[in-house]
């Protein structure tokens, strides 16, 4: 149920979809506000690791040094952090290579414009900062909009060592400012057309004037942030980031609006499923992995060898009843569940879906296929998956690509041929994918929740 506080109240029924009823008083979804303050503790890969590690240890999970050798007991709640990354298990109760893996991945990051590695310009009286555009975001959300910087920054102690501290400016900041109507008269003729190389830089304030700060404006505001030294900063990757908290809206609050929902809104489902699941024979994995919106090609994306090595210390090194040539065992007893926000189909723009496959928000999550692989989905595991729904009492929805539109993709590929294990793609839908400001429904947060958790806990799966 998501409720209004105005005096109204949705309810989501066992088919998946949202009735509104006048005059009932009750309090919104706790799912779907746990998830505003996820996002908004995460304006970055890197702050959302830590505050999924920090949920993580609250729960009584351990953190691993990747270094050290490690002593894993069945039930035993553990994780590795790396950047904007965070694997985290429960240890199974049997033998992973007798129970297998029940694996769900996400990734952390999110389009967004990031400060280049010498930011500072001058022009025209005025202060501005170098950025790139990070994935394929949609540049005209960003304009005109309180922006603050948020990322770590890596800092050369007194003892001669590299530091890092993350930063996170809550006030604004920077603003990718628009050009007045009156100076592009045909924009209407033409529609709106940005660089991103002349058109993006930030105004961070008004020049004052004299020779350039020898450290540079940033590193000033940097050091004024940090308490030290402007000289002693070494590094940093910075994002722009929104100001506007996440927050409910509509005529009974029964949307969210928010930054980073694709795919923080995934990485928040598959940790809350971890943490109500208990125990069960399989080992439970959730890998949130960083880079996903430029390929995933690093040592903490999903095309990585890191999770392949850590299944194998668990399954052959490592893990109760660990044995040799224990990893492909374990794979082959295993399931993969990507999941990444779906698109939901835009009132203003229903052309743009097949229109036998149009999800709706609020309407439960969205499996998602595609014949050239850029999903993952079989018909087999979408059964499954439906099964899992229906177990939990929650409707669930279909997307397909126009055929005559690219498709987007996923990890749920990249990581199937990594690891060999079989993989569904799936997502709750949502509006605006890639804008500073997205839009979901927030009647689809506890769903999403409850069938990851049965996918969890469920000891076999058909």
């Amino acid at each position: 149920m998501v409720a209004g506080r105005g005096g109204a109240r949705l309810v989501l029924s066992t088919a998946g979809r949202l009735w509104y009823t006048e005059g009932v008083s009750a309090s919104p979804s706790p799912s779907a506000l746990d998830l505003l303050d996820f996002i908004a503790a995460s304006p970055t890969p890197e702050h959302c690791a830590v505050e999924v590690a920090r949920r993580l240890e609250l729960a009584g999970f351990r953190s691993l040094d990747e270094g050290a050798r490690w002593s894993l007991a069945a039930g035993e709640g553990v994780y590795v952090r790396r950047q904007g990354s965070v694997v985290a298990l429960r240890i199974g109760q049997a033998p992973a290579a007798e129970a297998g893996f029940r694996l769900l991945g996400a990734h952390t990051d999110s389009p967004n414009l990031r400060l280049k590695p010498s930011p500072d310009l001058r022009g025209h009286g005025l202060l501005q900062l170098g950025v790139e555009a990070y994935g394929g975001l949609l540049e005209y959300t960003w304009l005109d909009r309180d922006l603050g910087l948020a990322g770590p920054v890596f800092v050369r102690e007194a003892d001669g060592s590299i530091g890092s501290r993350l930063v996170h400016i809550t006030r604004p900041i920077v603003r990718v400012v628009s050009l007045a109507i009156h100076l592009q008269r045909d924009l209407r003729e033409t529609g709106l057309k940005l660089n991103r190389q002349t058109h993006l830089a930030p105004i961070l304030g008004i020049d004052p004037g004299g020779e350039a700060d020898p450290g540079g404006a940033l590193r000033w505001l940097l050091a004024g942030e940090l308490g030290c030294e402007p000289r002693s900063i070494v590094s940093w990757d910075l994002s722009l980031c929104d100001l506007a908290r996440p927050c409910l809206w509509g005529r009974a609050e029964e949307l969210i609006a928010a930054p980073r929902l694709d795919n923080q809104a995934m990485c928040h489902a598959a940790l809350s499923a971890l943490l109500q699941a208990g125990a069960s024979s399989a080992t439970q994995v959730i890998c949130l992995y960083d880079h996903e919106e430029v390929g995933s090609g690093s040592a903490t994306g999903a095309e990585s060898s890191a999770v392949e090595a850590l299944l194998r210390r668990v399954a052959e090194l490592e893990g109760p009843g660990a044995c040799a040539g224990g990893l492909p065992r374990a794979l082959a007893r295993s399931r993969t569940i990507s999941a990444d926000m779906a698109h939901a189909v835009h009132p203003n723009f229903s052309d743009k879906h097949d229109p036998q496959h149009q999800p709706r928000l609020g309407y439960g999550p969205v499996i998602k296929f595609n014949v050239q692989q850029r999903y993952a989905t079989t018909a087999e595991d979408a059964a499954i998956f439906a099964g899992l729904c229906e177990a939990e009492g929650v409707g669930f929805q279909r997307f397909v690509s126009r055929g005559d539109m690219t498709c987007g993709t996923t990890i749920g590929p990249i990581s199937a041929a990594r690891l060999g294990v079989r993989t569904l793609d799936v997502g709750s839908p949502m509006l605006a994918m890639h804008s500073i400001r997205e839009v979901a429904a927030a009647a689809d947060v506890a769903p999403m929740i409850a069938v990851m958790r049965r996918f969890l806990a469920t000891p076999r799966l058909a």
